[in-house]
């Protein structure tokens, strides 16, 4: 039970790694649309659905579920037993999908942790919907990929984090020093359906892949072993759900064109660029009634700030600028929160050997300083080295907990057994003995490497080709 409880604690820290290295006025009228609607929906059929449903698709979103793996739905099967299973029922999957009779099984509800202590609600899909949602996804994206905005970068094909961030910078060094820091409150769980499914139908002429789409936004959820309708929202955690949002998102990115605002978007995190804090005061008045009262989406007002781009985090980086122009740095809460995932992965509690904790903390260090390797951190990096080394000796230490085990190690890397024995019966903390000049001598940043260990600075320099 124990060791199960560590392993699903785990693998809620990893998927916030994964998580970590998430919108003008007038009115107008509208009209509810229905499932009814759309399945009567006299329209013609282009054979998008033909298209989803293809042999060469379903195989490629397969490969593509499959390779992400992911833990179950509502219905516990996992993906090692999806392709024993689509070789038994796929013709009668397709079968029911073609006629509309497909019902998909509500979703699976987890709580992930949020940096700010609160929770991202996701909605695991069981497998068999991953696939039918990641086969609508492949003839979807690349027609959409045609209409959506240069200034889009979440979610998308050959684009990027990075790629946002560098235009940001690049717009600060044209002067746009003052920042619209735009937060949508909880967007994937307050989009609008009829009005996603109503900027669907502007381009999705088949009415059978507008239904089907439909019954996945109200296919419900399940919390706890309980259902729930899901009338409002987007369910975070499908294959399906980043193209939606982008869908759905887009049409703020053309109205902020249209309005020639520079300005760069990751899925809901928006960043508004402009010359003057007055002019940034103007924009948000301006665009939060469209966003309001034309995308039925809802701004927080109270997270929502215009700010100096000093004083702005975006996709974990801020900025600054100097001589050269705009400059990118690590929020001061990114640095925090690294340091608070490498007590968790060198903590003894955990019950994993070297080996394994090695292995995490290479793999945490190596995907942390990839997505951070765009800030200025060289200075940074070598005091955050020095604490980590501080905290791998005190680990070091405390794995040598027998005096007669400390006496040994400690000869043995060369300390003279007098100066051996008075550290061996040292009634300092273990955070005070790892700064101590007996461990740093015989624990060296060397032996360190030798034993499997990579520093930040080492591989950030690495990561940006510098020897």
């Amino acid at each position: 039970m124990k060791g199960r409880k560590q392993k699903k604690s785990e693998d809620t820290r990893l998927q916030r790694d994964r998580a970590e290295l998430e919108w003008y006025a007038g009115g107008q009228t509208y009209i509810w649309i229905t499932e009814n609607n759309i399945t009567n929906a006299d329209q013609p059929s282009n054979g998008m659905l033909e298209q989803i449903l293809s042999p060469t698709n379903l195989n490629q979103a397969y490969k593509r579920v499959k390779s992400n793996k992911g833990s179950g739905g509502v219905d516990k099967m996992e993906v090692e037993s999806l392709l024993d299973y689509l070789v038994h029922h796929k013709e009668e999957l397709i079968q029911s999908i073609m006629e509309g009779i497909y019902r998909p099984n509500p979703v699976r509800r987890v709580e992930i942790p949020k940096e700010n202590g609160k929770m991202r609600m996701l909605g695991i899909p069981t497998v068999v919907d991953r696939v039918v949602q990641q086969a609508i996804t492949q003839v979807l994206s690349p027609i959409y990929e045609k209409q959506f905005s240069p200034n889009s970068y979440g979610f998308r094909p050959k684009r990027s984090a990075h790629q946002a961030l560098t235009q940001c910078k690049d717009h600060i060094t044209d002067g746009y020093k003052y920042a619209v820091d735009m937060d949508l409150e909880k967007f994937f769980d307050t989009v609008n359906q009829s009005k996603l499914i109503e900027i669907l139908s502007r381009t999705i002429k088949d009415g059978r892949v507008i239904s089907l789409i439909h019954k996945y936004l109200n296919a419900g959820v399940v919390v706890r072993n309980k259902f729930e309708n899901t009338e409002v929202g987007v369910p975070q955690g499908g294959p399906l759900s980043p193209l939606l949002s982008n869908i759905m998102l887009n049409e703020l990115d053309k109205e902020l064109e249209k309005r020639g605002h520079r300005f760069a978007r990751y899925a809901d995190d928006l960043v508004i660029l402009c010359k003057s804090k007055r002019s940034a005061e103007r924009t948000l008045t301006s665009i939060i009634p469209y966003i309001e009262e034309k995308l039925f989406l809802k701004v927080n007002r109270e997270k929502t700030v215009v700010a100096y781009i000093l004083n702005i985090k975006f996709l974990g980086y801020s900025f600054y600028e100097n001589g050269e122009g705009g400059r990118l740095r690590i929020h001061p809460k990114i640095i925090t929160k690294m340091k608070e995932r490498i007590k968790e992965l060198t903590s003894r509690s955990n019950g994993w050997g070297d080996a394994i904790r090695k292995e995490k903390l290479k793999q945490y260090i190596t995907g942390w300083v990839n997505y951070f390797k765009l800030a200025d951190m060289k200075s940074l990096l070598l005091q955050v080295d020095e604490w980590y080394r501080r905290r791998l000796r005190m680990v070091i230490w405390k794995q040598w907990k027998r005096i007669r085990t400390r006496l040994r190690n400690l000869i043995k890397l060369g300390i003279a057994k007098y100066k051996a024995w008075e550290y061996t019966n040292t009634r300092k903390g273990f955070w005070r003995t790892a700064n101590s000049p007996i461990l740093t001598r015989s624990i060296t940043n060397d032996r360190l490497q030798q034993a499997g260990y990579i520093f930040f600075t080492d591989y950030f320099r690495k990561a940006n080709g510098v020897n």
